[in-house]
């Protein structure tokens, strides 16, 4: 049986709460289309930071991941859960293993 909200998570991380959502338009989000958007299509879903409705926003999401300010550590631990889960849906591959290397020179 497969369940798409049973995560395998490690010690101390938190199981990802993003799922994915079709919006009716591709690309650039209006406002009002993100304001529609549900909190699970988000990174930071307490706070609708960064949503992840397609590939591109994904890619965004990644690269402003160190950008996001008043982000708890928890927070955060939930956030990168959740951009590991859209990556992989999105077939888009990540280097980083912990949300601690966004931003960080490699």
């Amino acid at each position: 049986m497969k369940n798409e909200k049973a995560q395998t998570k490690t010690a101390g991380t938190p199981a990802a709460t993003w799922q994915p959502f079709k919006t009716t338009s591709e690309g650039r989000l209006t406002a009002a289309d993100k304001k529609a958007l549900p909190d699970t299509s988000f990174a930071f879903p307490a706070a609708r930071k960064e949503p992840m409705t397609d590939a591109t926003h994904v890619r965004d999401a990644m690269a402003r991941f160190d950008q996001v300010e008043g982000a708890t550590d928890t927070q955060k631990d939930l956030a990168f859960s959740n951009l590991k889960k859209a990556a992989k849906h999105f077939d888009i591959h990540m280097t980083e293993t912990d949300w601690h290397q966004f931003g960080s020179k490699k």
